[in-house]
């Protein structure tokens, strides 16, 4: 059972098929891509999660403020008895699975020794009481001063094989690029993007050509420019729409009618 940080796979085949043909493979990303409310927020990470085999989710957009604290948006789906300890922000400060993601995006991967490696033993003993005893957690920083944190857990341990663990890491950070999407847009208003922020038409080029599941050589190709431009014209394009990859930034383009 791992204990660290799992990151990210490397390699891999490239992403040449279509790009929402990709997503159709899996309906619980279509459906956590297509909610229009909170409960139906709620309802897709938790059909996601136990599809998954975790008994439970949380999905958090932290919103820091410029002054006074930072803000904290949750939809949850905990044991009875355990909110208290949920929104308990000193054990958070304790917590080496939330202190972890406050300073990267890669996943961890977490069980008991997690905690005792880092002398706090006692807060993973008071959350297995609640069936808190393994999880993984993803953390996603927008360039906006919000956050996203994705994190599902269960009573027992996860896949002792690297390959079918690895599986399930990749599975829950795919899941939640999707789900930050969604949770930005039914859990905090989405503002306009504002006047300085427009996307050029290079920009908006690029990313029509990556929604139709083009690599960054092909759309530089496309575009007649090389790929370093292509991928340029992708990274503005994704800062400006305040994503962190420039598959959600599609997403959200889409949503905004800036691409079709």
């Amino acid at each position: 059972m791992g204990r660290g940080i799992c990151k990210p796979l490397q390699g891999g085949p490239p992403y040449s098929w279509d790009f929402v043909d990709f997503f159709m493979l899996d309906p619980d990303l279509i459906a956590v891509s297509q909610v229009e409310s909170r409960r139906d927020f709620r309802a897709a990470i938790e059909r996601f999660a136990h599809d998954a085999g975790f008994n439970t989710v949380a999905a958090t957009v932290v919103v820091d403020h410029a002054v006074g604290p930072s803000e904290f948006i949750n939809e949850a789906v905990i044991p009875r008895g355990y909110t208290e300890a949920f929104v308990n922000h000193h054990a958070a400060q304790r917590d080496p699975v939330m202190q972890h993601c406050k300073g990267t995006a890669a996943p961890i991967v977490w069980d008991q020794a997690t905690y005792v490696a880092r002398g706090v033993g006692d807060l993973w003993e008071e959350q297995a009481r609640f069936g808190y005893a393994t999880g993984v957690a993803v953390a996603m920083h927008l360039p906006d001063r919000r956050h996203f944190l994705l994190g599902m857990e269960r009573d027992r341990a996860l896949p002792i094989d690297r390959l079918e663990l690895r599986r399930l890491v990749a599975d829950v950070q795919l899941f939640a690029v999707m789900a930050m999407e969604a949770a930005l847009r039914v859990m905090v208003p989405v503002a306009a993007l504002p006047d300085g922020a427009a996307l050029t038409p290079r920009e908006l080029e690029a990313l029509r050509w990556t929604m139709d599941g083009k690599t960054a050589w092909e759309v530089g190709q496309l575009m007649q420019v090389t790929e370093r431009t292509a991928v340029l014209h992708l990274t503005n394009a994704t800062h400006k729409l305040g994503c962190v990859s420039k598959h959600q930034a599609v997403l959200k383009a889409l949503r905004l009618g800036l691409v079709r």
